[in-house]
């Protein structure tokens, strides 16, 4: 489906021939949609470059994005600044984890709109010698900022092994993944809990695979799509746009590896064709095509709230699907027949 909405006289020419090229590819005429955008730039913050991002570099580098309308840019940005910067309105969207739920319960309305990952693909690493969760009492684990997925994971293990964060085992947060990785590898914290590239990098240096939460099933949402539901409201047609062209990003990351490698290696700043081969490896396997938000993705993050604000809150607060129900119906199901509804 092609959005032409953005068509403005002289682009008409332009415009023209996106339509006809998209008959000639075998894109009905009632695939191709002319509404008009509320907003037609975008503001992208994100935590990290990385394997679960892989389809959002395809959809911006590759001219996805703008396929659909829209001029966006994305900047890294810590998980917890990242969500000041949506509840303040400097940034639209955070395509970022459980950071985006502690804003909610702080009093904020921010909510996900969809989840391109919803499980988890975190690792806790731990020096040389440590193999059990046990062994981290009375230790450290680095890991980013507070509220973001690592300390969710890292606190709802410690429940389950009875022992408590902040008692029993501490974390030390920082900024960005590679803050904490640096942290980490020179020795100033005892475990990591972090994903990949970072938890491959890892690796290499020799660190231990504690707990691998992917294995385990855990289930929750990282990245996702987060606005205010004020912005969500006033820009429908903008996100949906959003919606298709990370769509069209994830097809052809999924269909083309070797450009997506191409450009995880590009804004990864990584330059081991082995260490982007396995991201790729783990990115494919959590990327969802279905990106409708699945509450028990959010109940994780409650039940372990740092300040015990989430266990009695209604996870329907914290999201709305309708939109990306939409896009499922009328562009997903076509790109992904049989998989997306």
């Amino acid at each position: 489906m092609k959005n032409l909405g953005f068509c403005r006289w002289p682009s008409l020419y332009v415009c023209l021939i996106l339509f006809f090229d998209g008959l000639l590819r075998g894109e009905s005429a009632g695939q191709i949609s002319f509404v008009k955008l509320e907003k037609n730039q975008l503001e992208v913050a994100i935590a990290a470059w990385g394997g679960t991002a892989i389809p959002t570099a395809v959809a911006w580098d590759g001219g996805y994005f703008a396929k659909h309308g829209l001029a966006v840019n994305i900047t890294v940005v810590s998980a917890s600044t990242s969500v000041q910067g949506v509840i303040s309105g400097k940034i639209d969207i955070y395509q970022g984890g459980a950071t985006a739920i502690a804003g909610n319960l702080g009093g904020a309305d921010i909510i996900y709109v969809g989840a391109s990952v919803d499980k988890s693909s975190l690792i806790l690493l731990g020096q040389t010698g440590l193999t059990s969760f046990e062994q981290f009492r009375g230790k450290t684990i680095s890991t980013t900022s507070p509220g973001a997925f690592g300390e969710i994971v890292v606190r709802m293990t410690a429940r389950k092994h009875g022992m408590e964060l902040g008692k029993d085992v501490k974390l030390i947060y920082h900024r960005t993944p590679s803050e904490a990785l640096s942290t980490f590898l020179v020795g100033n914290a005892d475990g990591l809990v972090i994903g990949p590239p970072h938890s491959d990098m890892a690796k290499q240096k020799g660190a231990t695979v504690v707990f691998d939460y992917y294995k385990e099933g855990v289930k929750i949402i990282g990245p996702g799509t987060a606005v205010m539901r004020e912005f969500a409201q006033k820009n429908p047609n903008t996100i949906k746009a959003y919606f298709m062209g990370h769509l069209d990003g994830l097809k052809r990351a999924i269909d083309d590896e070797e450009y997506a490698k191409k450009l995880d290696g590009k804004y990864s700043k990584i330059t081991d064709a082995a260490l982007l081969a396995e991201n790729y490896r783990q990115g494919l396997r959590v990327w969802n095509k279905d990106m409708t938000v699945d509450p028990a993705a959010i109940r994780v993050v409650l039940e372990d709230s740092p300040d015990g604000k989430g266990k009695g809150a209604d996870s329907k607060r914290f999201y709305d699907n309708s939109l990306i129900q939409a896009v499922n119906r009328d562009y997903g199901s076509k790109l992904f027949p049989g998989e997306v509804k």
